[in-house]
């Protein structure tokens, strides 16, 4: 054991400020003027020396880091390769009212327009220009559709692709490959409880119809619908798990069957189940 010296974590009241638009990086700056007052304080730790030499290495080569030049090759990042993401646009789209425009959410239409045009946005590290920053946009468009949008933001989206549906073969995948697939994480959290669960494929494919079906017949969620799948396919195991005395537990196409085909066929049901 050694003891080392190292900067102690602050802690104390927040301060936040309310300002108006083009005044957001004021409370930056407040923090960093009150840092300078404030230097940080120091503490001794006893530390193994493998730790140690973590902690040293660490603040040498924070030592070395040209924090200008981070600063300029991000901001140089963000201008030429940067991408915006616009999740969920159509909850902006005023739709058909009988009662005029929606003005609130057409302000917020108006306010991306210059942004997605190309102007400079003030940002803590200086001016960022978004003439160069791709914008891509995304939404289900269920109750309103993209020609509801002001003209003038439908003109800065010039390319459209319509997405299909998720099918069964698309819910197999999602159920199997992906590294934290909910097949993969009830098999890890009923190991937990030394139970070992498994999933045989033709039990993959039948939950995955379930999905399928459940989707036709009431509301499209997507993916979404595997959870309250996997979950209501579960319970019971889930719920016995500490008490059970069948350590090897294989879910197969028929107990899938078994535990969801009522539910699926009572469409009303499913509604509230599934």
């Amino acid at each position: 054991m050694v003891e080392l010296e190292v900067a102690e974590a602050r802690s104390g009241p927040m301060i936040e400020i309310f300002s108006a638009a083009g005044m957001e990086d004021m409370g930056l700056n407040l923090k960093d003027m009150l840092g300078n007052i404030m230097p940080q304080k120091k503490k001794k730790r006893n530390v193994k020396v493998p730790e140690a030499l973590e902690i040293i290495a660490a603040e040498e080569a924070q030592k070395l880091i040209d924090m200008d030049k981070v600063t300029r090759t991000a901001l140089d990042r963000v201008e030429q390769s940067g991408i915006i993401f616009l999740d969920e646009i159509d909850k902006i789209v005023g739709g058909d009212s009988q009662h005029g425009p929606d003005v609130s959410r057409e302000g917020v239409q108006r306010d991306l327009l210059p942004i997605v045009e190309g102007s400079n946005v003030n940002t803590r590290y200086g001016m960022v220009k978004t003439d160069h920053i791709l914008f891509i946009a995304a939404g289900a468009f269920s109750g309103t559709k993209p020609s509801d949008l002001i003209p003038e933001l439908q003109g800065r989206f010039p390319i459209r692709v319509e997405l299909d549906s998720l099918g069964k073969e698309d819910f197999v995948r999602i159920l199997t490959e992906p590294n934290n697939a909910l097949v993969k994480q009830y098999t890890e959290m009923m190991a937990t409880e030394d139970i070992k669960l498994s999933f045989t494929a033709d039990a993959v494919a039948q939950i995955a119809e379930v999905a399928t079906v459940v989707n036709e017949r009431t509301e499209n969620i997507g993916a979404r619908r595997l959870y309250t799948i996997m979950e209501t396919l579960l319970e019971d195991i889930s719920f016995d798990a500490p008490d059970l005395k069948e350590k090897e537990i294989v879910i197969d196409a028929k107990y899938v069957e078994e535990k969801l085909d009522n539910i699926v066929e009572d469409e009303d049901l499913s509604r509230y189940i599934l």
